[in-house]
């Protein structure tokens, strides 16, 4: 049960106690699913409501660097709380959801838009006698010289922000690099992994990676499938399937782990090996999984709440830490 009047949950042995005598009692259940009504409610204030808010004051500022960061920490600060609620509303554990405090009071009241203005000249009249000390100016005079002139991007008003410098378009496009990809079958796909490096696909299952500026081969994959892969954080399992939408495996964990936690998989990638591989929160660490859903080991490397995860061409894995803000680079693969 639940005693309202003291607002905590309570045991039938504090119920035959003198502690609440005469308290109004609710159903536990009754409160838990009031409690994640208002939770939720919350959430959607700060999601939708107050945090764009906050977003939309950061941009209008333009001085005052010092508001700018307080500004900056509680849209921050918001979006932590958000994530905090989105793990509550998935966790079973109810001291979890009594225990969870939610601060919209603290943001409601959003801080003052400052005004800046830049300082203005106002010139006076000089009198004759400095006008001799200082010299005198001769009136303009045009002339006209077509050669004279390039086209320049002038500085930037305060109104124009982080816009990119202004680009005119050529009076005739130029092909600047043509890359020969060699593929037998027709190509069909490019993607930019840098300035320096592209992907390419054609109706085959071979990727090939060039350097843009030498059209020089770097690296060539053939792909073992077409599978889709899923991190399914709220039914707790990774889940594939073919091409055509076939359950091929669930993979829902492997025990034992270090922390011996129930199996909670966020952001999923893959590698050039075709192992899948998936971040669990609860056991701060990273499963390893091969293609057929086989477990193969985990990655701990002292990995604090790992929440993203993304391999680059070299089989390197990043890790974002969600509470504490780093990105760590692992090496798993000789």
């Amino acid at each position: 049960m639940y005693c309202n009047q003291c607002d905590i949950p309570v045991c039938t042995k504090c119920l035959a106690s003198d502690q609440h005598l005469g308290h109004k009692l609710s159903e536990i259940l009754q409160i838990v699913d009031e409690k994640k009504d208002k939770i939720i409610k919350d959430q959607t204030e700060l999601n939708d409501v107050i945090y764009p808010a906050y977003q939309d004051i950061a941009s209008d500022l333009k001085t005052l660097q010092k508001h700018l960061d307080e500004i900056n920490k509680n849209i921050s600060n918001i979006r932590d709380e958000i994530n905090s609620i989105d793990l509550t509303n998935d966790s079973n554990n109810i001291s979890k959801l009594f225990n969870i405090t939610i601060n919209v009071d603290r943001y409601r009241n959003l801080p003052q838009k400052i005004q800046s203005s830049l300082p203005k000249f106002a010139p006076g009249r000089i009198n004759e006698e400095l006008g001799k000390i200082f010299g005198t100016l001769s009136l303009s005079s045009l002339a006209s010289d077509k050669h004279g002139y390039s086209m320049k991007t002038t500085q930037k008003s305060p109104e124009a922000g982080s816009s990119p410098p202004v680009k005119q378009l050529l009076d005739e496009p130029e092909t600047v690099t043509t890359i020969n990809t060699g593929y037998i079958n027709y190509l069909s796909n490019v993607a930019c992994l840098s300035d320096e490096e592209i992907w390419t696909s054609a109706n085959c299952n071979t990727m090939k990676l060039y350097n843009i500026n030498q059209g020089s081969l770097l690296k060539s994959i053939t792909t073992k499938n077409l599978d889709i892969c899923v991190s399914d954080d709220g039914a707790k399992a990774v889940v594939v399937v073919n091409q055509a939408g076939k359950l091929r495996f669930r993979y829902t964990g492997h025990t034992p782990t270090l922390k011996n936690q129930p199996f909670y998989p966020l952001r999923i990638t893959t590698d050039s090996q075709s192992h899948i591989l998936t971040a669990d929160i609860n056991n701060e660490c990273v499963h390893i999984i091969d293609q057929d859903g086989q477990f193969l080991r985990y990655i701990h490397c002292g990995l604090s709440e790992p929440w993203g995860v993304c391999t680059d061409t070299n089989d390197n894995l990043f890790v974002a830490q969600w509470l504490n803000r780093q990105v760590k680079k692992i090496k798993y693969l000789k």
